[in-house]
């Protein structure tokens, strides 16, 4: 099973950018924070991908 959740960019702290989940339901995630380091540029949208390994 996979899930695509969306992320809107809400402000940058000192070394991570913090993101709020785009839901018109419960929110699975809520706010994220992301390492600047891995971007190059300021993103004003991510998408993560969750998915459900089996054993």
């Amino acid at each position: 099973m996979k899930k695509e959740i969306k992320f809107k960019f809400e402000r940058a702290t000192k070394n991570t950018y913090r993101f709020q989940e785009e839901s018109t339901e419960e929110p699975v995630i809520g706010t994220l924070y992301v390492k600047k380091s891995l971007f190059t540029v300021e993103p004003q949208e991510i998408k993560v991908t969750i998915e459900i390994e089996k054993d």
